[in-house]
């Protein structure tokens, strides 16, 4: 899982915590132990990560793979989740020549 980043935080502290191993359980379905990256807390956990739906069909399916769909309103947020998060480089270039 290198390079993963989980916005997980610990429960009990809200410090963050991190994945030290996963196993899969099924190809929808791993199961992860956590730990507090607090070390006055260090508490640990056992989680469990499902895929439930597809966002986008797959250009190479697994007719053993069955997952429903997300709705339109679900895609729909999640376009504009990702489109919130780009960057403009012109807006970027802008910026830099209106401090100049």
């Amino acid at each position: 899982m290198s390079g993963s980043v989980y916005k997980i935080r610990c429960p009990h502290c809200r410090h963050a915590i991190r994945v030290r191993n996963s196993v899969e359980q099924h190809p929808l379905l791993r199961s992860m132990y956590l730990q507090c990256t607090n070390v006055n807390c260090g508490a640990t956990y056992r989680a469990g990560m499902e895929i439930t739906h597809l966002m986008s069909p797959a250009a190479d399916p697994n007719p053993a793979i069955e997952l429903p769909m997300a709705d339109a309103a679900i895609r729909r947020a999640a376009v504009e989740r990702e489109n919130a998060k780009q960057v403009d480089i012109d807006d970027i270039l802008q910026d830099e020549l209106a401090v100049e």
